[in-house]
C-alpha cells in the first residue's frame, strides 16, 4: 500500500481517460445508456468510489438486467471482459485491441420488421431499449435468419413469457434455433408446432404431478429426451404412478425404466404395477419400524424383491417388523432375521403368527426378568436363550427363581444361564427343590461361573471370527486361481512397494508408476467382476461390525453384541 492518497477534493479535480477511438468508432453506433454504463465504469475503474454494480446501476437509473445486458453488448464489442456475473465483475480493455464493432446497419432495411417487432412486443407491455433494439438488428446482421422467421420466434414468446418477456429470451432462442440450422420460417414453424403438439401432453404430465405452473423451455427439452429412451405412454404411466412429485423424481423413475431396458407402455406398466407392490411392502415395513423412507428404490431391490421372492407378504413382514420394532431393528437388522426364518421354513401366515406369539411370550418373560435383575439387553440371541430354557422343561416359575438369584451378578442373563444348566443337571425342576442356599452340591461359585462365562465369550467371538475370515479366504482363494487377478495383484503389491521409495528416492518416477498402478487395479477389479466377486467378498464379513466379532470397542469398552 502507498505511503499517501488523494484527498476527496483532488481526487474530484483528477480526469478520466477515454481513448478517442471509442469516440469515433463505437460511440456513433451505441445507445445513450450503453455509453453511460461503459464511460460510468471507466471511471469506478480509477477507484474513485467504491460501488458494486446493482448499486452503480441504481445510481444510473438504469434496471439491473438492463445494466447487465449493457456490458453484455460491450463485450461483444471486445471493450469489455465479464469475469463474474454474480457478482458481476468486469476488465476494461484496451479500445486499440478490440476486434469487435456494432456493423453498420440501414434503417429503411429494417423499417417493416420494426415495425411488425414492435406491435408484436405491445402485446406484452414490452418497450425496446435503444441498445436492445441493436442487438435485435446486430443478430440478423450476423446470421442468415430470416426476418420472418425471427419475428415467428418473438411472436412464441410474447405467448409464452408474456409481460417476463425479455430480449434474452427471444435471443436465447433464435441463437438455438441458428445452432441446429433452423433459419426459414417454414423450419421456425416446424419447430415450435412440435413444442405446441407436445404442450398439451406436459400439461397433463404436470397435473398428474399435482404440478400448477407454466410450461418452460427445460420442460420441453427434458420432455423430447425421454422421448427419445421410451415412448409416450411409459412416460405417462409413470407419471401416473407417481401420483405426486417433481418432473426430477419422474425422470429418476423413467431413468430407472430405462436401466432395466423397459421401454414400452406395456413394459412399463407390468413393472410399476410389481413396483407399487413392493413400495407398498417397503413403506408398511418402514412404518412398522418406525424408520423414514423417501426413496423406496433402494430398499425395493436390496430387501423387498428378495421378501416377496421368498413368498412373504405385506401381512406377515408387518408381524416381523413390528417384532424388529422391540429389538430396536432397522432394515439390515430385519433382513438378517428374516433369513433365519427362511431357513427354518418359517414364511407362511400361520407359521408367522406362531412365531410372533411365542416371541411375544418371551418378551413378557423378558419383562418380568428385568423387574428384578435391572436392565437386560432385548437381543435375538436373549430370546433365543429364553427358548431354550423352556424347551429343557423349566417352568416360568423356575426361570423367575434363577432371575432373583442372579440380581446381584455382573452378567444376569449368563448367570441364569449357568443355574437352569446346574439345575438341569441336577434333576431340580420345581422351587421346593432348591436348596436353601440356592445351590445343588455340585454348582459353581459365582467367580467360576464367571471364570466359564469369560471361556464361552471367547469361544463365541473365536467362532464369529474364524467363520468371516474363513469365507474371505475362500474367496481370495478361488479370485488367485484366476490368472488375470493373480497377475494384476502381483503387479500391484510390487508397484506400491516401486512407488513408496520412488516418491523418496526418485520423484520423477512416481507419475508413471502411479499410472501403471492405477492400470493394475483397474484389471484386478475387471477380474473381480468377471468371477462375479467384489472387493469386499476379500475381506472378513464380522457379523459385529462395531467390534469386528472381538466383543471389545476401539475405545476398550465390552461391545453390546454379546447376548445378556
Amino acid at each position: 500500500m502507498a505511503f499517501g492518497s488523494f484527498s476527496k477534493d483532488f481526487a474530484e479535480n483528477t480526469f478520466t481517460s477515454i481513448e478517442n477511438r471509442f469516440i469515433t468508432k463505437y460511440l456513433p453506433e451505441a445507445s445513450g445508456d450503453a455509453v453511460r454504463v461503459y464511460l460510468f465504469g471507466l471511471y469506478l475503474c480509477g477507484g474513485k468510489e467504491d460501488l458494486d454494480a446493482q448499486s452503480a446501476a441504481k445510481l444510473l437509473h438504469i434496471p439491473y438486467p438492463s445494466f447487465l445486458e449493457i456490458y453484455d453488448f460491450w463485450e461483444e464489442c471486445g471493450l469489455v471482459q465479464v469475469l463474474s456475473r454474480d457478482p458481476l465483475y468486469v476488465e476494461y480493455l484496451p479500445v486499440s485491441a478490440a476486434v469487435g464493432k456494432p456493423k453498420p446497419l440501414r434503417p429503411e432495411k429494417y423499417a417493416d420488421f420494426n415495425r411488425a417487432l414492435f406491435k408484436l412486443l405491445q402485446r406484452s407491455g414490452k418497450d425496446l431499449r435503444p441498445y436492445e433494439q441493436q442487438r435485435i438488428l446486430e443478430f440478423l446482421e450476423n446470421n442468415p435468419m430470416e426476418l420472418q422467421a425471427f419475428l415467428l420466434v418473438v411472436e412464441y414468446y410474447v405467448k409464452k413469457q408474456g409481460a417476463k418477456l425479455t430480449v434474452a429470451h427471444i435471443l436465447n432462442a433464435a441463437n438455438k434455433l441458428v445452432r441446429e440450422h433452423k433459419y426459414t420460417y417454414e423450419q421456425v414453424e416446424a419447430e415450435y408446432a412440435d413444442y405446441r403438439a407436445g404442450e398439451q401432453e406436459l400439461s397433463h404430465i404436470l397435473q398428474l404431478l399435482g404440478i400448477r405452473r407454466r410450461l418452460t423451455d427445460a420442460d420441453y427439452e427434458r420432455y423430447a429426451e425421454w422421448l427419445a429412451e421410451v415412448d409416450k405412454g411409459t412416460v405417462f404411466a409413470c407419471a401416473e404412478a407417481l401420483k405426486k412429485g417433481s418432473l426430477e423424481t419422474l425422470g429418476q423413475l423413467i431413468s430407472e425404466l430405462r436401466q432395466k431396458n423397459i421401454r414400452t407402455e406395456a413394459e412399463a406398466r407390468a413393472y410399476l404395477k410389481e413396483r407399487e407392490v413392493l413400495a407398498s411392502a417397503v413403506f408398511k415395513v418402514a412404518q412398522k419400524l418406525g424408520v423414514k423412507v423417501q426413496n423406496p428404490r433402494p430398499y425395493i431391490e436390496e430387501y423387498a424383491a428378495k421378501w416377496l421372492r421368498r413368498g412373504y407378504d405385506e401381512e406377515s413382514l408387518s408381524l416381523v417388523a413390528a417384532l424388529g420394532l422391540r429389538l430396536s431393528y432397522g432394515f439390515p437388522e430385519l433382513d438378517a432375521l428374516l433369513d433365519q426364518l427362511y431357513a427354518a421354513g418359517i414364511v407362511g401366515i400361520p407359521d408367522v403368527k406362531a412365531y410372533c406369539e411365542a416371541r411375544a411370550k418371551q418378551f413378557k418373560l423378558l419383562q418380568s426378568i428385568q423387574t428384578v435383575c435391572g436392565v437386560v439387553k432385548k437381543s435375538e440371541a436373549t430370546l433365543d436363550m429364553l427358548a431354550s430354557w423352556r424347551s429343557w422343561g423349566f417352568s416360568e416359575e423356575m426361570i423367575m427363581e434363577a432371575a432373583k438369584k442372579s440380581a446381584n451378578a455382573s452378567a444376569p442373563i449368563p448367570y441364569m444361564n449357568k443355574l437352569l444348566t446346574e439345575w438341569k443337571r441336577a434333576a431340580i425342576f420345581s422351587p421346593s427343590e432348591i436348596p436353601s442356599d440356592g445351590l445343588p452340591g455340585k454348582i459353581k461359585s459365582e467367580i467360576a461361573l464367571a471364570a466359564d462365562e469369560r471361556a464361552v465369550r471367547e469361544q463365541f467371538y473365536t467362532a464369529r471370527r474364524e467363520a468371516a475370515v474363513k469365507k474371505a479366504d475362500r474367496a481370495k482363494a478361488a479370485a488367485l486361481r484366476d490368472e488375470e487377478f493373480a497377475k494384476a495383484e502381483q503387479t500391484i503389491r510390487r508397484g506400491e512397494r516401486e512407488l513408496a521409495k520412488a516418491e523418496l528416492y526418485a520423484p520423477e518416477r512416481a507419475a508413471t508408476l502411479r499410472e501403471a498402478l492405477q492400470q493394475a487395479r483397474a484389471s484386478r477389479a475387471a477380474a473381480l467382476h468377471r468371477l462375479g466377486l467384489g472387493e469386499e467378498d476379500l475381506l472378513p464379513d464380522y457379523t459385529c461390525k462395531k467390534c469386528s466379532d472381538t466383543g471389545f470397542l476401539p475405545d476398550g469398552h465390552i461391545c453390546d453384541c454379546y447376548p445378556g
